[in-house]
């Protein structure tokens, strides 16, 4: 709900709204904190409500007969203003008007400086002022000038378009350009198209199955080991001859 401030010249204002005992009013129409009717009441009633609640009791419409108020949190509410506004101003494009400025003779070099400079600035959502200057004898040449600012026109013509056709002011000639819309429309694609792509790549990149581990190679059974020959049987010993046989 919208809150409208009470301004003591008339209109609205840039004051707080009234909160609790601030409230001058004897009654009140109440409006819940869920948005709900609660019809005219005491200014007494109304605010033992909004302290039930842990909440402020709010004068939302001043000018109305009786004054309209809101059970709500102001604290929070002040804070969810304040923060759309700065929103708000992040969202707000602000178009400047730069100056590039030639004259009826400007060496060549300088004037591709110069024009791409325009280019920028009509890139930047910008607008761009034009302007040739004449000196001296210059002024009974002013074709000159037109010259040159026709030639920015055919040069710019992708990017922009004309906002106010040249003139003279003084011993000046200019015009104003303005970024063409068609231009604008492409960068605004591009960039879109670029976002989409940066999120999607990721999650492509999620999706995608990791490969498989290669199998480890089989075990090489070791061979079998040979088993070591059977030891040879030791000879029989002979036997010693008896000391009493045969001489």
């Amino acid at each position: 709900m919208a809150i409208h401030h009470r301004d003591p010249r008339g209109g609205s204002g840039s004051r707080d709204a009234r909160t609790n005992r601030r409230i001058k009013a004897r009654e009140v129409r109440l409006v819940g904190a869920e948005g709900e009717q609660l019809g005219v009441l005491p200014v007494e009633q109304a605010l033992a409500r909004a302290q039930e609640l842990g909440m402020d009791l709010v004068e939302v419409s001043p000018m109305a007969k009786p004054p309209v108020c809101k059970i709500m949190d102001y604290g929070k509410f002040k804070y969810l203003e304040k923060k759309k506004q700065n929103e708000a101003k992040k969202k707000q494009v602000v178009v400047q008007l730069k100056e590039v400025k030639l004259r009826p003779r400007t060496e060549e070099h300088d004037y591709d400086v110069k024009l791409k400079k325009v280019r920028e600035f009509l890139a930047e959502a910008n607008k761009a002022r034009i302007t040739v200057m004449f000196r001296g004898r210059e002024m009974s040449h002013r074709e000159l000038g037109q010259k040159v600012l026709q030639k920015v026109i055919e040069e710019l013509r992708d990017v922009a378009v004309i906002e106010a056709a040249p003139r003279m002011e003084g011993r000046q000639m200019f015009m104003i350009l303005a970024p063409n819309p068609k231009m604008l429309q492409a960068q605004r694609d591009r960039a879109k198209a670029a976002a989409i792509a940066g999120v999607g790549a990721p999650a492509q990149a999620a999706a995608a199955p990791s490969p498989a581990a290669a199998p480890s190679p089989a075990a090489t059974p070791s061979p079998a080991a040979t088993p070591a020959p059977a030891a040879a049987p030791a000879p029989a010993p002979t036997p010693a001859p008896s000391p009493g046989g045969p001489r």
